[in-house]
C-alpha cells in the first residue's frame, strides 16, 4: 500500500520494523541453540598476553576493550575482577565478569588464542609484528551450586597491589592470591582496596574454575568413549586479526571473515559468535562486509 501511494515515510517505518523483527527472530533462533547446562549463566573471562612484551600486552588490552564494547552493545553488565597492567602499555592479564542472560552461551566460543598482525606503533622502524593473546571463558558458578573446597586445600597469600606509583599506590597488602592444591589452579585479585573484597572476588573465580576443571575431566572421559568425535583442545589459534598489509579478521575454525576490522574491534563480533553456534554441523562460508 505504501508503494502504491509512494509513501516513503511509511516504507521507512516498515523497513525499520522488519529489521527489528528479523533481529529478534535471529536472537530467538540462536538462544534455542544455547541449550547447554551452563549456557544461560553469567561468565568469567580471563585474557593473558602472550610472549612479546609490550606488543602482546597492548593486544590484550585491545581484546579487553573489544569484549567490553560487545557486552555493552548486548546490554550485559561487566565488572573487572583483576587487572595487571603492563610495564609500558597494555595489560599482562585481566579477569572480568560478564552478567546477563546467556552471557556464557554467547561468549564460550571465544576461548582460544587470538593472533594480531600489524605495523607496530612501538617499533621506531615501523616493522610488521605478530602478537598473541589467550582468552579463557568459563561459566560463573551460581551460589546455589555446591563446589567442594576444603580450607586445607587452599593457600591464601596477600601482597601489595601493583600500580603506576604516586600518591595512589596501594601501601597495604590488599591483593589476594589463592592456590588450590588438588588442581594446581591459582587465581588472584587486586582491583579493590579492600582485602576482603579481593578475597571474595578471587573465591568466585576459583569456584568457577574448579567447577570447569572437573567438568572438563568428565568431558574428556566421555570423548574417549566416542573416538570418532573431533578433539578440541584449549590453546588452539582460533582467529587472526590482520591490520597490515590488508584488513581482515578471520575465524580459522569456520572460515568466517570480514574486512571491517574497525567494527570488530569496536565489539561487532556477532558474526563469529553466531558462526560458532551455527557451524557445529555446518561449514558454510560467511563473508562480512
Amino acid at each position: 500500500m505504501a508503494n502504491q501511494e509512494n509513501d516513503s515515510n511509511t516504507l521507512k517505518d516498515v523497513y525499520d520494523q522488519l529489521t527489528k523483527i528479523v533481529k529478534q527472530i535471529e536472537d530467538f533462533e540462536f538462544k534455542s541453540i544455547l541449550s547447554g547446562e551452563d549456557d544461560s549463566k553469567n561468565t568469567i573471562i580471563t585474557i593473558h598476553s602472550g610472549a612479546g612484551g609490550t606488543e602482546s600486552q597492548d593486544w590484550a588490552q585491545m581484546l579487553l576493550r573489544m569484549y567490553l564494547r560487545y557486552s555493552e552493545n548486548k546490554g550485559f553488565q561487566t565488572e573487572i575482577l583483576d587487572y595487571i597492567a603492563g610495564e609500558e602499555a597494555g595489560i599482562k592479564s585481566t579477569t572480568f565478569e560478564v552478567r546477563g542472560d546467556y552471557a556464557y552461551g554467547y561468549l564460550k566460543g571465544e576461548s582460544g588464542v587470538h593472533r594480531l598482525v600489524r605495523i607496530s606503533p612501538f617499533d621506531f622502524n615501523k616493522r610488521r609484528h605478530t602478537s598473541f593473546a589467550s582468552v579463557f571463558v568459563i561459566p560463573e558458578v551460581e551460589d546455589n551450586l555446591t563446589v567442594d573446597i576444603k580450607d586445607d586445600d587452599l593457600r591464601i597469600d596477600t601482597f601489595r597491589a601493583s600500580g603506576a606509583g604516586g600518591q595512589h599506590v596501594n601501601k597495604t597488602s590488599s591483593a589476594v592470591r589463592i592456590t588450590h592444591f588438588p588442581t594446581g589452579i591459582v587465581v588472584q585479585c587486586q582491583t579493590e582496596r579492600s582485602q576482603h573484597k579481593n578475597k571474595e572476588s578471587a573465591m568466585k573465580i576459583l569456584r568457577s574454575r574448579i567447577y570447569q576443571h572437573y567438568l572438563q575431566i568428565e568431558k574428556e572421559k566421555q570423548a574417549q568413549k566416542e573416538p570418532d568425535k573431533k578433539k578440541i583442545e584449549w590453546g588452539s589459534q582460533i582467529r587472526s586479526y590482520v591490520f597490515h598489509p590488508y584488513n581482515m579478521v578471520k575465524d580459522h575454525r569456520f572460515d568466517i571473515e570480514t574486512s571491517n576490522i574497525q567494527a570488530v574491534m569496536d565489539g561487532d563480533i556477532d558474526m563469529f559468535i553466531y558462526g560458532f553456534l551455527s557451524h557445529k554441523g555446518s561449514r558454510q562460508k560467511f563473508r562480512g562486509t
